[in-house]
């Protein structure tokens, strides 16, 4: 049943013979040598600490987000991305983030993240992917909300 000692199948098992040098890592393969290539490699293609360019954006698929006068996803939020942003904006609410709108007796976190979502205050970026990997970034105060 257990991984450690069962022979349920013998079969699998494989014996190590310390005496082949084929066994052996060699040169030529990814090993002790090969990692540091492969290493350096990879740094000189990331473009940077943590994936970040020279111009601040953050480029996760290879691809720039589009810029704001080039966008081709629609400017209203969808029920799905509203779900998400009041979910998300009550959570921090609920975890004494500040609240960015006058309450007027709300104690509800919920409430007031739709307060400030009708407000348009809330400081959060929608990121829409696109199918060729590329993104837009939409703020919550650029996108029409339809169910106020």
């Amino acid at each position: 049943m257990s991984d450690y000692g069962d022979e349920a199948n013998p079969d699998t098992h494989m014996d190590f013979d310390e005496g082949d040098p084929d066994q052996y890592i060699h040169e030529g393969d990814v090993g002790a040598s090969g990692a540091a290539d492969q290493a350096e490699e990879m740094a000189d293609t990331a473009g940077g600490v943590n994936g970040a360019t020279a111009g601040g954006a953050e480029v996760r698929t290879g691809k720039v987000p589009k810029s704001n006068e080039l966008r081709v996803t629609t400017p209203y939020l969808t029920k799905y991305e509203r779900a998400r942003i009041l979910g998300t904006r009550a959570l921090q609410i609920s975890m004494n983030a500040p609240v960015l709108v006058p309450l007027e007796g709300e104690t509800d976190p919920l409430e007031i993240a739709t307060k400030e979502l009708k407000a348009k205050k809330i400081p959060l970026v929608v990121r829409r992917y696109l199918p060729d990997g590329s993104f837009e970034d939409w703020k919550v105060s650029e996108l029409i909300n339809t169910e106020e």
